[in-house]
Parts: structure tokens; C-alpha cells; sequence
């Protein structure tokens, strides 16, 4: 009975060591789990595997109503909702993961490999975007460089290290062939609505990469700002574009915050006549907004329209006339300026006062301005100057960026 029993013990021992060597040699031999800790950002894929996440780091649109964009394992689905005003469809981009597979089904939508190496824009507004991501030597193309104030676009163009394409929405005929020639990635335009106006039919007529984007429509300072997010996503950069919005945001949220509890709101009206009409920024329009921000009372405030409202000059003289502030006057650079396109002018109380402030303080030989380039995506800078402007005791050391008080 002992020597069965130490038998079966030596039985027992035995299998338990083969089944523990079994177990061992199983858990050896499982295939290693890649893990993809930040987005590609240049080159592509060496071992595509299909239950990798390619795209860990994801853009968060908050402020932005034009675009969304949408992740998958190794492709992004970016649509732009409205690509001008009164789209009845929107525009969709499929954008893959250089080295893997495209979706099959992408329903006629653009498909683009990400991170793209090559870029013609057809708007200034999105040079800040990529210089602030480090990508100005992915640009090699633009439609117009006469109002660019950006220094290294004017650099590049006078050394003709990037190429001239004209056209861009109302920017004249575009040159089909040499976009074609210089066979970019995507080419990233705005667009009207109108035939006869947009390039980007013309384009994509040609088989060429067009890319839509409507940050133009944006009728808030931020929503507008965080387009970068959209052109980042070409470039597998959301993580920068994130933090770098982040940092935007919260500045621009800490100024209005100063501008909160203001007891007396200096009014302030906008724009000069031209040519028998007088349009003033429209109560929820981009320009309004920003100076609701800043603190100031302006004159159209109620009004609903994201847009223009087009007005008499007699009507824009019988309500703000006694204005504290006259803001935007255009291509003045002084009072003398402004008096030669009217003489009526000198009848507003601003215009007496010398409260006549511009947005020329950084603008080019031709009078390209900044204030419409890299404000775009600097919306809290245009803040500050608003702020400085109507409210100097709440930024005492402030120093102008984009606007200036003309003499």
C-alpha cells in the first residue's frame, strides 16, 4: 500500500512539473502587443497591425461648430459641416495612417496619408498654424503672397523656394498646371459657394488634393482660433494643437474674466462708409463678440446676425455719434487719412477726441495686416490690446500688438 501510494505521489509531482512547463512555454510564446504611446509624425508604418491604436493622442473640438473630427484604429474621419454659407452638404476627408490599410468603403471622400510632407495654402490664416507646429518647410505653394505679412512666407517667395498658384476663393485664375507639377499632398483652400468665385471646383476637377476649410465662418474668437486643431490633424500633431490651444483659451478666458465685473462700458462703433454703405458687425458676429469681451458697449450688440449689418451713413451718425471709441477704420493710418475719405467724419465726437484706434500696427508694404493673419489664431493677443484700449488700468503694462491709436 506505501509503495502504491508513493507511486501515485510520483505521478502526481511529475505531471504537475509537465503541466507547469506547459503553462511557462504558453505564455512565452504569445505574440508581443505593440503599444503606440504617441501619434506618427513623420514616415509610416513598418508592421501594420490591425488591433493597434494608432492615433493615441485625439483632438478635442470644444469651441469650434465647423468641423468634427472622428478616430479610428489607423484613420481619422475629419468633416467639415459647413464648407461655406448655405452648403447644403458637408465636405468629409479620410485620413489614413501612412504604412496601413484605407477603410474600404469611404464614400467618395478625399483619402488622404497622414503625416502629409507637402502643403500649397490659399489663406493666410493658416501660416500661424504652421508655424506654431514647426511645419512652414511643409509649405510649397500659396495662391498670393502680396498681402502675406508672415516673414518667412515672404522669404521663401522672394528666394522662389515656394511656388505662386494664384487663384484661392476670389484670388483670380489658379494655375492648374503647376499645382499639378508640384503634385502637394493636400492643398488647403476656402471656398464661397460661388462658381465663378472658388477655385477649389477647378481643382478637383484636375484630381487634385483639396482640402476645405471654413475657419472664416466661425463667428467666436476661440472657435475660430481652434481650426489649428484641423490642420494639425493633416500632420498627426493633435498633442501639440491641444496644448498649444489650451494655452489660448485660458488666456483668452482669464482676460474676459478681468472685463466681468466693469462698472462703466465705454460705447464704440466700427468700419468707415464705402461707397453709400456703412456695415457694422452684426450683434453675435466675430468682431462684436470680441468687443463684448473687452468690455465695451457697442452699439449693435442686440442685434442677432453673425454677419453684416449695411447701413446710411446718417444712420450710423444719429446713433454713435457721441461714441467714446472708433475702432477698424480700414487703410487709415492717420486722422488726416480718414478726413480725406470724409470730410463728415470730423462730426463724431471720436474723431475729435483722437479715440480712433486701428488694427494696422503690424501690416506689410502693400497693407497686408497681421491683425487678419496671425490674430486669427491669436485671439486672446487681440484681446488684451481690446482690453487696453477701453480699460487701460486693468493692463497697465500692456504693449499693443496688433492695434495702434492713430494720430
Amino acid at each position: 500500500m506505501r509503495k502504491t501510494l508513493t507511486i501515485l505521489l510520483s505521478i502526481t509531482i511529475t505531471l504537475g512539473i509537465l503541466l507547469s512547463a506547459c503553462q511557462t512555454t504558453t505564455a512565452i510564446e504569445e505574440p508581443a502587443i505593440t503599444v503606440v504611446v504617441s501619434n506618427v509624425q513623420s514616415g509610416c508604418v513598418a508592421d501594420y497591425e490591425v488591433a493597434v491604436d494608432y492615433f493615441p493622442n485625439k483632438a478635442q473640438v470644444e469651441y469650434a461648430q465647423g468641423f468634427r473630427i472622428e478616430y479610428y484604429s489607423n484613420y481619422k474621419v475629419l468633416t467639415v459641416l459647413q464648407p461655406w454659407s448655405g452648403a447644403e452638404e458637408p465636405f468629409s476627408y479620410v485620413l489614413v495612417q501612412c504604412g496601413t490599410p484605407a477603410p474600404e468603403n469611404t464614400d467618395g471622400a478625399l483619402v488622404v496619408e497622414v503625416p502629409i510632407q507637402s502643403i500649397v495654402t490659399m489663406s493666410t490664416t493658416y501660416y500661424p498654424h504652421l508655424e506654431s507646429f514647426g511645419k512652414m518647410d511643409t509649405l510649397v505653394g500659396v495662391d498670393d503672397t502680396t498681402y502675406a505679412y508672415n516673414e518667412t512666407v515672404q522669404a521663401l517667395a522672394s528666394e522662389e523656394k515656394i511656388a505662386i498658384v494664384g487663384g484661392g476663393a476670389g484670388g483670380g485664375a489658379v494655375n492648374v498646371e503647376a499645382l499639378l507639377d508640384l503634385g502637394p499632398d493636400v492643398i488647403m483652400t476656402s471656398a464661397s459657394g460661388i462658381p465663378d468665385y472658388d477655385s477649389h471646383p477647378k481643382l478637383i476637377e484636375a484630381g487634385l488634393p483639396v482640402v476645405i476649410n471654413a475657419d472664416y465662418l466661425e463667428n467666436t474668437p476661440l472657435g475660430r482660433a481652434e481650426w489649428g486643431k484641423f490642420i494639425a490633424a493633416f500632420y498627426n500633431l493633435e498633442a501639440e494643437a491641444e496644448t498649444l490651444f489650451t494655452e489660448v483659451a485660458s488666456r483668452y478666458e482669464a482676460l474676459t474674466a478681468l472685463t466681468d465685473s466693469v462698472s462703466e462700458k465705454p460705447s464704440v462703433f466700427t468700419n468707415t462708409d464705402f461707397q453709400g454703405s456703412w456695415y457694422v458687425p452684426g450683434g453675435q458676429s466675430y468682431a462684436a463678440l470680441l468687443l463684448k469681451d473687452a468690455g465695451a458697449a457697442y452699439f449693435w450688440a442686440d442685434d442677432s446676425g453673425t454677419g453684416s449689418i449695411p447701413l446710411s451713413f446718417e444712420e450710423v451718425f444719429d446713433t454713435a455719434k457721441e461714441a467714446d471709441f472708433w475702432l477698424n477704420v480700414g487703410f487709415a493710418s492717420d486722422l488726416s487719412g480718414l478726413l480725406a475719405m470724409d470730410e463728415r467724419y470730423t462730426e463724431f465726437k471720436a474723431f475729435q477726441t483722437g479715440n480712433v484706434f486701428n488694427y494696422n500696427k503690424r501690416v506689410n508694404m502693400n497693407g497686408g495686416m497681421d491683425y487678419f493673419e496671425s490674430g486669427v489664431a491669436n485671439p486672446d493677443l487681440i484681446l488684451a490690446d481690446l482690453i487696453a484700449i477701453f480699460h487701460p488700468e486693468l493692463l497697465p503694462e500692456h504693449e499693443f500688438v496688433y492695434y495702434q491709436q492713430i494720430q
